[in-house]
């Protein structure tokens, strides 16, 4: 499995790298069969976002460590970089640029961009 991660180097630069994720054959909810599942990580909530056609997000850090997870729509995000990465329905981001110049982001098309967001412990 593969998702994206949004991270801050020692420089306040931000990037974006495609991380693997490996899944284990597990017995999740016995007696259903077993599932292919990662190891477990802390959360402190979650939360559901709509975000409308034409918004955009001039450069920001996130607020908080988060999971996006995009549900309907497209949105592109751009790391202070240069890398700009666009997101479909089924895309994760791990976002960690908690400081520094952060990124931009932005709805593509006409259609509402709904999230799962889950936040993450500092």
């Amino acid at each position: 499995m593969r998702y994206m991660r949004g991270y801050t180097d020692s420089e306040g630069e931000s990037h974006a790298e495609d991380v693997e994720l490996d899944l284990v054959e597990t017995n999740y909810a016995p007696p259903a069969p077993a599932v292919w599942a990662s190891a477990m990580f802390p959360a402190t909530g979650y939360h559901f976002t709509r975000v409308q056609p034409g918004w955009y997000g001039d450069w920001h850090p996130v607020p908080r460590r988060q999971v996006f997870i995009l549900l309907q729509g497209e949105m592109e995000i751009e790391a202070s970089d240069g890398t700009r990465v666009r997101s479909a329905p089924g895309d994760i981001l791990l976002a960690e640029d908690t400081w520094g110049k952060g990124h931009r982001s932005w709805v593509v098309g006409d259609k509402d961009a709904l999230l799962a967001v889950v936040v993450l412990p500092d």
